[in-house]
Formats: structure tokens, C-alpha cells, sequence
């Protein structure tokens, strides 16, 4: 719990640092150059002896949905959203980590329903009530599908370490999923990145430095130690910790305007969706 709780004050500062600072580069180079300060992270603790190659593969699938395909699309959305847009848009994510987990337990709890709707609202509440459209729908629909990624990745991650011997360290097979994220991204820049004009300053390549060793690299081992230790409730919870820390470093530190009566009616009301579709129920439908 609380590796989960230092990696969401980490993700805090991330939302408008890259608004602020990476604005203006391409955001698939973005999410390349940090992956391959993560996977060279993990690098010298990999050991692949003993690992069979089925594992192998399944690790590595999995680091290309929840890291390579979830940055593809989230900081593509940074050119249709503003900061604090996109902190509050992956408060889905809770949502669709119970969801997954429900579908893979074949279970249903009928207070998804209800969270779904207050989601819905929650969103409306966030856009001021008003039907999403150009840029603002793009965004958010590259949110949701990022949200999706990382959920599915999480509940993935959770199941692969159950099967993993307990005597092999998270660190010994983490460079798997990085060297699957950054292989998916590498195949998507090669359409969409003119490499030869990818020239960051230094106070970007620092930020990038800074976002693929801590906030991706460091923080996402973290976090899913942490996945791999609580159940899906819990970890749908803490996937939100780093929303109102996100925003207030955005709207505070970054300079960043928003409807603050919207935004706090938006809060509650995803607050509230989250609560619900964490809460057991009583009757849960098997599916």
C-alpha cells in the first residue's frame, strides 16, 4: 500500500510537467525516449535463465498494452486537453480495473451499473454539462482508451506474478515489460515520428530523464508491486490517489484554469463511482 501511495505523489507532478515542459514534441518519440530509460533501468537485474518462454512472452505482451499502447495514447491526448483534463479523465481507470477483474471472475455486481451512470454524470460534470466534441472528444476518448490499457495491464500483471515461483524477484523479469512497451511504441513511431526532427533542449531531455527513470521506469515497478499485494478494490482506489494531487499541481504549480464549480461537482461525482463499484455486494451474478 505504501509503494502506491509514493507512486501517486510522483504521478502528481507528471500531468503538468508534460503539458508544460514536452509541449511541442511528438508524443510517440516522448514515450520511446522514456521507455528506454526504464527498460535500461531494469536492464541489470533481468534474469532470463529458467524462464519459459510462454512466460516470456506473456510478460512481454503485457508491458506492450499497459505501458507502450497506454503512453501511445495518453500523451497523444496532452494535444487536445489541458493538464488538468487529462488527471481527471483517468479517474476511469478505478472503473474499468473492476470491471475487467468482474469479467475475468465471471461475476457481476449490479452496483457497476450504478457507478457506470455516476461516471458518466461525473464526465458531463467535468466538460459543463455540455455533449464532448472536436478536440475535447478526442481527448478524452484517447484517455479512456489509455485508462484501459493500464486496467487490463494492472488485472494481467496481478495473474502472471501468481504463476511466477516465489523465489524470483519482480526486478529479475521487469525489463520484459518495458522491452514490450518500448517495442510496440517503436513500431507506431515508425509511422507516425520524423525522428530526424525530434531535437528536445536540455531542460526537456531532463524531463524526459526524469519521467522515463522515476515516473515510468521506478514508479511503475512500484506500482505494480503494490498491484500484485491488494485486491482489485483496493487497488481501483488507489489508481484515483494521484487525481486530486494531479489537478492541484496542475491548477497551483502549473497555472493552469479551470471551472472550479464543475470540476468539484465532477470530483464528487466520480468519487462516488468509484466508491460504489468498490463496495461488495451482496448478490453478485455469475456470468
Amino acid at each position: 500500500m505504501i509503494r502506491l501511495l509514493v507512486v501517486s505523489l510522483i504521478w502528481a507532478l507528471s500531468f503538468g510537467l508534460i503539458k508544460g515542459r514536452l509541449t511541442g514534441l511528438d508524443p510517440t518519440a516522448v514515450a520511446a525516449a522514456r521507455l528506454v530509460g526504464a527498460a535500461a533501468l531494469f536492464l541489470p537485474w533481468l534474469r532470463a535463465r529458467g524462464l519459459p518462454a510462454a512466460t516470456v512472452v506473456r510478460l512481454t505482451l503485457i508491458g506492450a498494452v499497459q505501458f507502450g499502447a497506454m503512453y501511445v495514447l495518453y500523451l497523444h491526448s496532452y494535444a487536445y486537453l489541458a493538464a488538468y483534463q487529462v488527471a481527471l479523465f483517468t479517474i476511469f481507470t478505478p472503473l474499468w480495473v473492476v470491471l475487467l477483474d468482474a469479467a475475468l471472475e465471471r461475476r457481476w455486481r449490479h452496483r457497476y451499473a450504478g457507478a457506470a451512470v455516476l461516471s458518466v454524470a461525473g464526465a458531463a460534470a467535468a466538460l459543463g454539462w455540455s455533449q464532448p466534441k472536436g478536440a475535447l472528444a478526442t481527448g478524452f476518448l484517447l484517455v479512456q482508451l489509455s485508462n484501459l490499457c493500464f486496467a487490463a495491464g494492472q488485472i494481467a500483471w496481478r495473474r502472471e506474478r501468481a504463476r511466477l515461483p516465489a523465489s524470483r524477484t519482480d526486478a529479475s523479469v521487469f525489463a520484459f515489460l518495458y522491452a514490450g512497451a518500448l517495442a510496440l511504441t517503436l513500431v507506431v513511431s515508425l509511422r507516425t515520428t520524423a525522428w530526424p526532427a525530434f531535437a528536445p533542449s536540455p531542460i526537456q531531455w531532463a524531463t524526459i530523464a526524469y519521467l522515463g527513470l522515476l515516473a515510468s521506469g521506478a514508479a511503475f515497478f512500484w506500482w505494480n508491486q503494490g498491484a500484485a499485494q491488494v485486491n482489485a478494490g483496493t487497488l481501483a482506489a488507489c489508481n484515483n490517489l494521484k487525481i486530486p494531487l494531479g489537478i492541484a499541481a496542475s491548477l497551483t504549480l502549473f497555472g493552469e484554469k479551470a471551472d472550479l464549480p464543475n470540476l468539484l461537482a465532477s470530483l464528487l461525482l466520480l468519487g462516488a463511482a468509484v466508491w460504489i463499484a468498490q463496495r461488495a455486494d451482496s448478490a453478485p451474478i455469475s456470468l
